[in-house]
């Protein structure tokens, strides 16, 4: 077999490949000779340069891998290389480390003032005096974001005798325990103790401008703020203006919300420390990430099992044919539970009734884990890592099976237990395609095909309830595409599941909560 290393990657990572495979370097190749020559590999590893477009994977008609050496795949378009049956592997884990210890370097030239006392040296001037710093030692770091990076950089800090306290609503009370780490119960409980706080989330729409003008309000005064995680999470402005201030005592930026980043008025700030997004960029994490994507090249093309797989899992043909069309609705079933819920995921039970219980459901158990975790974890969550995830974050899937299904031939049933609540909603798979459709939420059952947006409310069974709602999205401008209710008889209460053709915003959700008899109301993107 041949492969093809486009990018340059560690030579001890192209040594492990000419083990087993004929190798071939292409630094050199331009765009043109590559989508010439791709054709007559059977894999490909790059970096952030090459693009795989797919065009260019439609003339790959040998590849049966393509290897990120590192944590991002967006330059790989998944949905065209999963249609060839072309597995993705990257390499998640392999700065980690590195960014958590430049998170940490980034902290202490912050506190003791080590940039600007550099350059005021080499510049000739002995200022002692005027850079005195501060000590780690007895400050506590809030951590907002406890995945991966996030405990490492815990682990480090309790090393300076830091207190630690971390927010991650899907990091479990004894997960937190286990670490030694304090779990806050909302940001503004860490923002209200932390001396430090550092960003480790994934950038979404939830967490854009997440460190913005409302959040650096509720923080103490003098605070330190450090990114390397996503340009985005930190609102630069209101960064500046709370340095204006003096509410924030000095920031660390590793990331900025484009790239190059040069010009903004907090570069001329002297309580500023700033690098050109080196979080990853060391020998080490350079290496690891080439050596983890030749070792899962070789899995693949050999036929073993692919870890970092980022679009198949590990699954036997015969099982992946009768799963496959379950593996939307069970992750959509996880992301809609999630949205439901309050607080921290603690527990996850999934039921299998009808003929799905006769397969091995591990890889739909997972999906569920997918629609869950996604996009509340540092690197893209899928049917490979999530298990792991979830591990991290301590929290427990439980899977049952039961053949006998009394309303479909396949009934997929996820429970949450957060805090003292129980979330339960179930789905199906309609028609030929097995098209994702949701039949209960909150213990009432209906009949609602799934859609990008939903809204699911728990109000008072009574008339006139449901023209409230459609009354005000009509006032807010949200359109109604589909609708379904769901009551007993004689019962008190009801549940109304909506899908619209655009995202409902908070503030309509919670016009409709003032209305009398509405109990609970939820907006979930899926």
């Amino acid at each position: 077999m041949k492969v093809l290393v486009k990018e340059k990657i560690a030579d001890s990572g192209v040594d492990l490949l000419r083990q087993n495979f004929e190798v071939d370097l292409g630094l050199e190749m331009s765009e043109e000779e590559l989508a010439e020559a791709i054709g007559g590999y059977d894999a490909i590893l790059i970096r952030s340069a090459t693009t795989m477009t797919p065009e260019l994977i439609a003339r790959a008609d040998n590849l049966k891998v393509i290897g990120r050496a590192g944590t991002g795949v967006d330059n790989v378009d998944i949905p065209a290389a999963t249609r060839r049956g072309i597995v993705v592997a990257n390499a998640p884990e392999s700065n980690s480390v590195a960014a958590a210890e430049h998170t940490l370097a980034l902290a202490l030239g912050l506190f003791r003032n080590v940039p600007q006392a550099h350059g005021a040296l080499v510049e000739g001037r002995w200022d002692r005096a005027k850079y005195k710093g501060a000590e780690l030692y007895g400050k506590t770091i809030g951590i907002v974001g406890f995945g991966r990076i996030g405990q490492l950089v815990a682990k480090r800090a309790q090393a300076f005798e830091m207190e630690v306290v971390a927010f991650d609503k899907f990091v479990t009370a004894e997960r937190f325990r286990e670490l030694g780490v304090q779990g806050a119960a909302s940001l503004e409980e860490l923002f209200d103790q932390a001396d430090v706080v550092t960003v480790h989330v994934p950038k979404t729409p939830e967490t854009i401008g997440l460190i913005g003008a409302e959040a650096i309000a509720a923080m103490k005064r003098g605070v330190r703020i450090v990114n390397c995680a996503r340009g985005e999470l930190v609102d630069l402005d209101a960064l500046d203006a709370g340095l204006e201030s003096g509410k924030v005592g000095g920031a660390a930026l590793d990331v900025f919300p484009s790239e190059p980043f040069t010009e903004h008025a907090i570069f001329s700030r002297e309580n500023v420390v700033v690098t050109p997004h080196l979080g990853a960029s060391t020998a080490e994490a350079q290496d690891r990430a080439g050596v983890v994507t030749a070792e899962q090249v070789t899995a693949a093309l050999k036929g073993g099992v692919v870890t970092n797989a980022v679009n198949i899992a590990a699954v036997r043909p015969e099982e992946m044919e009768a799963l496959a069309p379950f593996v939307p609705l069970c992750e959509k079933l996880g992301r809609l539970a999630e949205g439901l819920a309050e607080g921290p995921v603690d527990r996850v039970a999934v039921e299998f009734r009808g003929k799905l219980a006769q397969h091995d459901t591990r890889l739909l158990g997972i999906a569920v884990l997918v629609g869950i975790l996604s996009g509340h974890t540092e690197v893209p969550v899928n049917l490979v890592n999530a298990p792991q995830m979830a591990e991290e974050r301590g929290i427990e899937l439980v899977e049952t099976k039961d053949s006998s299904s009394e309303d479909f031939t396949e009934l997929v049933t996820v429970r949450l237990r957060s805090g003292e609540e129980d979330v339960e909603v179930a789905g199906t798979g309609v028609g030929p395609r097995n098209e994702p459709y949701l039949v209960s939420a909150w213990g009432e059952s209906f009949y609602l095909p799934f859609a990008e947006h939903l809204a699911v409310f728990r109000y008072a069974d009574r008339p006139g309830m449901i023209g409230r709602v459609g009354t005000i999205f009509g006032e807010e401008g949200v359109n109604i595409v589909s609708a379904a209710v769901g009551a007993k008889s004689g019962g008190e209460h009801a549940v109304m599941a909506l899908t619209t053709d655009a995202a409902v915003n908070e503030a309509t959700i919670a016009k409709i909560l003032e209305l009398d008899g509405f109990a609970v109301g939820r907006s979930v993107d899926l």
